[in-house]
């Protein structure tokens, strides 16, 4: 938990999130002194949303493997104890990667420290309100991904000192840190610019007010308030199919989502920056050090390869790691849908049409994840690894998904909530179904797939019992995840139900 509670190793790349050089360890009384180092700081604290898609132990394949849609994969049961184990259920505290806590809880470590410095340092007051504003925000959206996972966790607001008494920091129950983390939000939005500016596209990766408030009104709608939730993402929304007051606009080829180079679209809401400029090492893979996209290769078919024969239109893919193996549910489920081509790689019907051979691994079926795999023209060829290196972004937000999420704020009923649903089909051609809770949970199965949502979206419907059921998931139980063990050493931590 206390993992990174100073900055003694900044260290990122990409967009915004990484032109500032890594400069090493630092003496924290002279630090703050001029906007570039604020500004270092603060891509400290953006760094943690490197835990996406970045490193083994990353959100999308984890969550993606928890769902009715993925199985875990891999080359064998024994790859991965967490992700397998939370594909069958049977993750303990033992199993439960610690990353999961330690990563979030120094993202919150890091923004603690820049408001706690912050307002000592010479630099303008615009500058100071926009910085305290980002890390403000990033620390609430870290605690959301940690209060989701992992239900009453401490809350911790301020740097923890030598003379703190750390080992028994109170866990605090989820309506605390849900009324902290929206408090802090709405206290800051204004501070934030309305958007990046063409003039400035250095700066892009960075908060702005529409993902701000695309991040409250998804911390509203977890936190089961739907008209405050509603009323967020009609902001970030704006006239469905349009192009709203921050810029956003349903991009209009749903395939183009998916291509390596094409970051920060008009769709995208909060992204996640993944570059080659780590040079990333099998040395220090998952470390921190690291900036590439690793989804990319792990979710790739072992052994492939492109057989030589005339018109092969097969994906030209280097060969990955074969985890997060689509289900013949939703295989099956995505029959007839114009997103599948972009969703599912369909290797057997591939392989029986003699266009690639691959090697089946764990829980085969012969159904691959498309949206992050590894395609050739991806590879790096700087040095590094190059299968560590994959640089395409990932999209925590984007406006679909806030298109969707409104709808289910609204009730799933009206004439707002019917052109939402309707603008998100209409992008890929399909005609207009009447708007329902099923009608939204189906478009958001298919829309997303394979995003790392399905599982928190069937956790919130209530309806993760039915759906994983046949993967052993128990109700009142496995809603949340077990704290890891080595947090729960020497210290007053509670261990979540059932996990003892």
């Amino acid at each position: 938990m206390l993992a990174g509670a100073s900055l003694s190793n900044i260290n990122c790349s990409g967009d915004y999130i990484g032109d500032i050089e890594n400069t090493g360890a630092f003496a924290e009384d002279s630090y703050f002194r001029s906007e570039e180092q604020c500004i270092s700081a603060t891509v400290a604290v953006y760094d943690i949303m490197k835990k996406y898609c970045g490193g083994f132990e990353n959100m999308v394949t984890f969550f993606n493997a928890g769902s009715d849609d993925f199985y875990s994969g891999g080359g064998n049961a024994g790859d991965g104890a967490g992700i397998q184990g939370f594909n069958n259920y049977n993750i303990n505290p033992n199993s439960m990667p610690a990353s999961y806590w330690k990563d979030y809880y120094q993202g919150v470590a890091r923004a603690n420290f820049i408001l706690s410095r912050l307002p000592e340092s010479p630099v303008s007051e615009s500058f100071k309100k926009r910085i305290t504003a980002e890390a403000t925000v990033l620390r609430s959206l870290y605690y959301f991904e940690l209060v989701r996972m992992f239900g009453n966790i401490p809350l911790i607001l301020k740097p923890i000192k030598y003379t703190d008494d750390y080992w028994h920091i109170p866990q605090a129950k989820p309506r605390e840190i849900y009324d902290q983390i929206e408090a802090d939000i709405l206290k800051v939005i204004s501070d934030l610019p309305m958007t990046i500016s063409p003039n400035t596209p250095e700066e892009r990766g960075r908060l702005t007010q529409g993902s701000a408030k695309a991040i409250l009104g998804k911390i509203y709608l977890y936190d089961n308030k739907k008209a405050e939730a509603a009323a967020q993402f009609a902001e970030v929304n704006g006239t469905p199919g349009q192009t709203s007051q921050y810029g956003y606009k349903l991009v209009a080829d749903f395939n183009s989502l998916w291509e390596t180079n094409n970051k920060f679209t008009s769709e995208g809401v909060l992204e996640a920056v993944y570059s080659n400029k780590g040079l990333s090492s099998w040395e220090f893979w998952g470390q921190g050090k690291d900036e590439g996209n690793s989804v990319c290769i792990m979710t790739g078919p072992r052994s492939y390869t492109i057989q030589d024969i005339p018109n092969n239109d097969a994906p030209v893919l280097i060969s990955g790691w074969s985890f997060n193996t689509v289900t013949e549910n939703l295989y099956n489920f995505m029959q007839g849908d114009p997103r599948f081509d972009a969703t599912i790689i369909d290797a057997k019907k591939l392989e029986q049409e003699g266009k690639i051979k691959y090697s089946p691994a764990n829980l085969d079926t012969g159904y691959f994840l498309k949206k992050f795999a590894p395609y050739k023209s991806g590879l790096s060829d700087s040095p590094g690894a190059p299968e560590l290196n994959f640089r395409q972004n990932y999209m925590a937000i984007r406006l679909a998904d806030t298109y969707l999420m409104e709808a289910e704020a609204l009730g799933a009923a009206g004439a707002r909530a019917q052109a939402l649903l309707d603008a998100v089909r209409a992008r890929v051609g399909l005609a207009s179904v009447p708007v329902s809770m099923q009608a939204i949970k189906d478009e958001r199965r298919r829309e997303l797939a394979g995003e790392g949502h399905r599982w928190f979206d069937l956790v919130r419907w209530g309806d993760a019992p039915a759906a994983l059921g046949f993967k052993g998931f128990v109700a009142g139980k496995n809603e949340i995840l077990p704290i890891p063990y080595t947090e729960l050493q020497n210290t007053s931590i509670i261990q979540n139900p059932k996990y003892n």
